[in-house]
């Protein structure tokens, strides 16, 4: 690890998603952040020592109810943090069981077709995560 690994906050999350009860097409799971006011895949930092993978299990569970099995690496996003580079490493993950209960990080979550995601995603490097999904997934 470089020096300048140290400043880097990292964080790690998943793209979550199910098939439709009603139609079997898939729905991508967004979580809406009332601190922010946004939209986003569910995610968050890394405890001291925690790897990424079980970070991003774990963050799913916290924010929006739902067990998963994580799948394919998605990309991983950087940008910057209140003036800190944020890394945020991401899987592909399918919803096994559980429900959304609404928490102090979480006020809202929407399963939506990844059309539909794309457009609710508040930040544009959320969106080709969908994209990377669909490819993870051989459906685009």
């Amino acid at each position: 690890m470089s020096s300048g690994d140290n400043d880097v906050i990292r964080a790690a999350g998943c793209v979550l998603w199910r098939r439709s009860p009603y139609d079997d097409g898939l729905e991508v799971c967004l979580v809406h952040r009332p601190k922010y006011d946004d939209w986003s895949h569910p995610k968050g930092k890394l405890k001291r020592g925690e790897e990424a993978l079980a970070a991003a299990l774990r963050e799913v569970e916290e924010e929006t109810g739902f067990r998963c099995a994580p799948g394919a690496r998605l990309p991983t996003t950087r940008y910057v943090a209140g003036g800190r580079p944020k890394r945020v490493d991401y899987w592909a993950a399918e919803a096994t069981d559980g429900g959304f209960t609404p928490n102090r990080e979480v006020d809202r979550v929407a399963w939506l077709s990844p059309t539909a995601a794309r457009h609710r995603l508040t930040q544009p490097r959320d969106k080709s995560l969908v994209d990377s999904l669909l490819s993870a997934l051989h459906l685009a």
